[in-house]
């Protein structure tokens, strides 16, 4: 957020450090949603709603499905008379917004959240409720005149960042299940010393160090409005997204039967690395951007 609209003055990769220790504790905060990807639609707009989020009086959540990649088609949102009408299902972070920022025509519009019909599903991943949206001929005011690339590039803000909260989220699970290890007996010996088990976290090792360089160019590219971001973007997320998982599968393996318990929090960072693998565009959707980026076809 520039300084003259309120903000510090930060860029991507201050974002991005935010965004690791977030995903480090599976913090079950609008960050993303509201600080990252609807505070960057909303950057070319004249609107003081930018002021007030900078300021943390409102929260905001842009309208479209959880799943949406950067270049997937966006959802139809009638305008006719000055009023929208449309359903959105599996918006993330309009539960804990008071502003929902809607695509409708051409240009971006900001509705309350108390005017819409809001329900909640039922989420695998319980620090991150997604709703269903419903707009019922309601009025929003005009906040950007032009949709598309400010979405898109909400968007591509969003799936660069969240590879850091993916990337913050592994990590913890890589040092969590290293301290269990070093501590927990069995047939005498303590499990971290037995070789099978050196190997699988020395290759979780080297698989979180890929993951923050890919995490840190993503970021270091979009701070820096490299033309490459778009790369770096479908890099990190198709990397990240899939090493996410894996660290969170291997910590609740190896913890034993006190990983398969509620008490203990890997399971909270399992499902959020399962549902923000099918977040901002699939692994699959980025490696087939990528390919057609780089020109290896699809």
């Amino acid at each position: 957020m520039p300084e003259d609209r309120g903000g510090q003055g930060a860029s991507a990769r201050e974002a991005a450090l935010v965004l690791g220790e977030l995903g480090r504790t599976a913090a079950p905060v609008p960050f993303l949603t509201s600080s990252v990807i609807a505070t960057t639609a909303l950057l070319d707009s004249d609107s003081t709603l930018l002021e007030q989020l900078a300021a943390g009086e409102r929260v905001a959540a842009l309208a479209v499905p959880w799943s949406t990649a950067p270049d997937a088609e966006l959802p139809a949102v009638r305008l006719a008379g000055g009023r929208l009408t449309g359903t959105i299902t599996s918006v993330a972070g309009v539960i804990e917004a008071d502003v929902l920022l809607v695509a409708a025509g051409s240009g971006v519009y900001a509705v309350d959240v108390s005017a819409l019909i809001v329900t909640p599903r039922v989420c695998l991943d319980m620090t991150r409720q997604l709703a269903d949206v419903t707009l019922d001929g309601v009025s929003g005011s005009l906040v950007l005149a032009d949709a598309g690339p400010a979405v898109r590039r909400a968007l591509g803000s969003g799936a660069a960042l969240m590879a850091s909260e993916q990337l913050g989220l592994a990590r913890w699970c890589l040092e969590t299940t290293v301290a269990y290890l070093k501590v927990r007996t069995q047939f005498g010996r303590v499990l971290g010393g037995f070789q099978a088990l050196k190997h699988r976290l020395a290759d979780l090792y080297a698989d979180v160090e890929s993951g923050a360089a890919a995490a840190r160019y993503a970021a270091a590219t979009m701070a820096a409005g490299d033309p490459d971001a778009t790369v770096a973007t479908s890099i990190a997320q198709a990397y990240n997204s899939d090493l996410a998982v894996h660290a969170a599968e291997e910590a609740v393996q190896l913890h034993g039967g006190t990983g398969m318990t509620w008490e203990h929090p890997a399971h909270l960072y399992l499902k959020r690395a399962k549902a923000d693998r099918l977040a901002l565009g699939t692994p699959g959707r980025h490696r087939a951007h990528l390919g057609a980026l780089v020109g290896l076809g699809v």
